[in-house]
């Protein structure tokens, strides 16, 4: 997320009405902390962290957009930076170190709003986290700190998964008691859905086969259907019926990660085949409006549709090739035998096959899927 253009656009706003969302600690919570004073004037940028804190102050205190934010409404944000830093620690080539820089700022910046936001409720500040994350490391770390060594990672292991267990029992005596879904990670909506249903199966909640799975996402599916709006009524929508709508749309997504896997396919994976498939298309249109003079928006969306369909051509091409290379293999048939079929009219291979009317006629289909494949590349 670019927070100095969420800056930029919201400050055109009034700020003289607006005051920060205060989330009020529970009444059986006493403050124990306040939020750090807000930086005056214009400050500089020194990388100290007290000055880092008091910056996040003066943004919360004058900020339209920052004013308006809670631990909730930023939660997408903080999974997004998580991404985007992992996606620049991917690309990173060690040639330039400020897209790395950038993403880890972003991460801390969440970091430092979530502990302004917490300071603000009088519950706990950037100090205590720092103090809380310390005494983790040290608890979690005896054999670098203690002086009973352990021998191997091994041991480290083994060591780690005692205290992991010791701090659960101290959660439960804080009246968290750990449940069976519990073993499941924080991640992406995809990772848990899937991990959740994978766990839950082990329990022996699920179904048998994957025709309950699909049967349960086409009721999703209708559920969803009959509440759906209206296309002149998309911009008329009650909150109740966005929340509708949202739990709907959720226990579909649910269910389509389900059958994925049922099937043995990862829900993650494959939405992620689908988004680099989408943006590759959508750059194949881009730069062949590039290429005519135009852009998307001087564009209609039957030009646009036509392009589309060209970007999928290769894919379609690639598609039915491990198609034919999979009947071929079933069948036992090289790709020259095909081939001849319908170009030769020549079946003296196939003498010591065992032929039949069908599997004939699969062979004459396949050569003649070859030769719709060399006609269409010659087009190209």
């Amino acid at each position: 997320m670019n927070h100095n253009n969420v800056h930029n656009d919201a400050s055109v706003v009034d700020t003289s009405n607006i005051q920060p969302s205060n989330v009020q600690p529970p009444s059986n919570i006493q403050p124990t902390v306040s939020a750090p004073a807000p930086a005056k004037g214009t400050p500089d940028a020194t990388g100290n962290m007290a000055d880092l804190l008091a910056l996040m102050a003066r943004l919360r205190a004058e900020c339209p957009w920052d004013i308006k934010q809670t631990n909730h409404s930023l939660i997408p944000y903080a999974i997004e930076e998580a991404y985007e830093l992992a996606e620049a620690i991917q690309e990173d080539d060690g040639t330039d170190d400020e897209d790395v820089k950038g993403e880890l700022g972003d991460v801390l910046l969440q970091v430092i709003f979530h502990c302004q936001l917490y300071a603000e409720q009088g519950r706990f500040d950037m100090g205590e986290v720092i103090k809380t994350l310390q005494e983790k490391l040290i608890r979690r770390h005896p054999h670098v700190f203690e002086a009973d060594k352990l021998a191997d990672d091994e041991a480290v292991k083994k060591r780690w998964d005692e205290i992991k267990a010791e701090e659960t029992l101290e959660r439960e005596k804080r009246g968290k008691p750990k449940r069976s879904l519990d073993k499941v990670k924080a991640g992406s909506a995809l990772m848990q859905a899937q991990a959740i249903q994978k766990q839950a199966g082990k329990l022996g909640f699920d179904w048998d086969g994957i025709a309950g799975a699909v049967d349960k996402l086409d009721e999703e599916i209708a559920e969803l259907k009959e509440i759906l709006p209206q296309e002149q009524d998309k911009k008329a929508l009650t909150d109740e019926q966005r929340h509708e709508l949202e739990k709907e749309l959720g226990d579909c997504v649910f269910g389509l990660v389900n059958v994925a896997r049922k099937l043995g396919l990862d829900a993650e994976t494959a939405t992620l085949t689908c988004v680099h498939k989408f943006k590759s298309r959508f750059g194949y249109i881009e730069q062949k409006l590039a290429e005519q003079g135009k852009s998307f928006e001087h564009s209609s969306l039957d030009e646009m549709d036509r392009l589309w369909d060209e970007a999928k051509l290769p894919f379609m091409i690639i598609s039915l090739i491990g198609c034919i290379v999979f009947i071929l293999s079933q069948l036992n048939l090289s790709a020259g035998e095909a081939y001849t079929v319908l170009a030769e009219k020549d079946y003296t291979h196939f003498i010591n096959f065992d032929v039949n009317s069908k599997t004939f006629f699969l062979k004459t289909i396949l050569g003649g899927m070859f030769i719709t494949i060399a006609m269409t590349g010659l087009d190209q």
